[in-house]
């Protein structure tokens, strides 16, 4: 979900935006200062928007200075000339600065006229804004949306069914899901998460009793996780990650399940992985808690941000479709014998 700040263009901004339409002005660069969005550079057409672009936004990207950059297409819709809003926040800028301008990019495209930008183009590396990386950019954007996680399990089962080779002699095994209750201290931090009020759960099966107990429950940052994970027992953790993509501020709930391989009991493998279906549909279904993706990793290491970010928002891939070699011309006749054929 999005967030707004209470940023607004300067009055020189406004009044540059309501002149910048009149299709002379190919590119603005816009930037916070003093708590304002105000006018940085600009520059005005000289070519096809293709032959614009490197020659124009290169020289405004500034290696640890986020900005906002408006680009001027050449197609027009029933508002005018059609834009591209350039959304560039490096990986090295400062975290206040990547909150600030992914919380104040809606309030900018409303100020100049939402229906006037096309397309969003978000880039973090100086070498994403080339027509080069856009046009990238637009090419991923149509390629097939990723599997949902019940897609994917989907997916799983079908392939499992098909695998199935059923005979005689055959016997089913069948691992049903488990659900142990859960305390009312683990209800008590989930719902505080839920509230916002903390960040991270941590959950633990108690094998003698057959509950799913409290472990800890606090407000950290992503990178104290893993010195929170055992490394001879398993864990259920949820936690609030806070982060932008694309531009927005986006708050996602991730349930993590560490495994730590065979450092912990066989007995304590099983329950754990036929209990997470339960776990989780009590904090969906019973809470009504949104869980964005549900991971399993046996090193806690590989919780990073950027780990988190690759799950929770897959990268598309894009499918080329193969060369199909051309039929030959119809009415072809059988196939000629060569010389030393005819001899034999």
């Amino acid at each position: 979900m999005a967030h707004q700040t209470g940023i607004a263009p300067s009055s020189d901004l406004q009044d540059f935006f309501a002149k910048a339409k009149d299709g002379t002005q190919r590119v603005i660069k816009v930037v916070i200062e003093n708590e304002e969005l105000v006018l940085r550079a600009n520059g005005v057409k000289e070519g096809s928007w293709e032959d614009d672009f490197n020659k124009l936004v290169k020289p405004m990207i500034e290696d640890k200075q986020a900005c906002y950059i408006l680009y001027r297409l050449d197609t027009t819709n029933d508002q005018g000339y059609e834009w591209i809003l350039i959304f560039y926040i490096p990986d090295n800028a400062v975290v206040r600065d990547k909150m600030l301008y992914a919380s104040t990019k809606a309030t900018l495209k409303m100020q100049f006229g939402g229906g006037h930008f096309k397309d969003d183009y978000p880039c973090n590396m100086p070498e994403d804004a080339s027509l080069e990386g856009y046009l990238k950019h637009v090419e991923a954007q149509s390629a097939p949306p990723p599997l949902t996680f019940a897609e994917e399990e989907l997916q799983q089962i079908n392939a499992q069914e098909a695998s199935v080779q059923i005979g005689v002699d055959s016997r089913i095994n069948t691992m049903q899901g488990v659900s142990f209750p859960i305390s009312q201290d683990a209800i008590g931090a989930l719902k505080m998460l839920q509230n916002k009020e903390i960040n991270y759960v941590q959950l633990s099966i108690d094998v003698k009793a057959e509950t799913i107990e409290l472990e800890s429950s606090e407000t950290i940052n992503l990178t104290d996780i893993p010195g929170r994970v055992p490394e001879d027992h398993p864990r259920y953790h949820v936690y609030l990650f806070k982060h932008t993509h694309e531009g927005d501020y986006m708050e996602s709930v991730v349930f993590i399940y560490t495994m730590p391989g065979y450092k912990c009991s066989i007995k304590e493998r099983m329950l754990y992985s036929s209990c997470k279906a339960g776990a989780t549909g009590v904090i969906e279904n019973d809470l009504g808690m949104e869980i964005a993706k549900k991971i399993e990793v046996d090193d806690a290491k590989e919780i990073t941000e950027e780990f988190l970010h690759d799950q929770v928002h897959p990268k598309k891939t894009i499918v080329r479709e193969k060369f199909a070699k051309p039929k030959g011309p119809p009415g072809r006749g059988a196939k000629r014998l060569t010389k030393n054929q005819a001899k034999e």
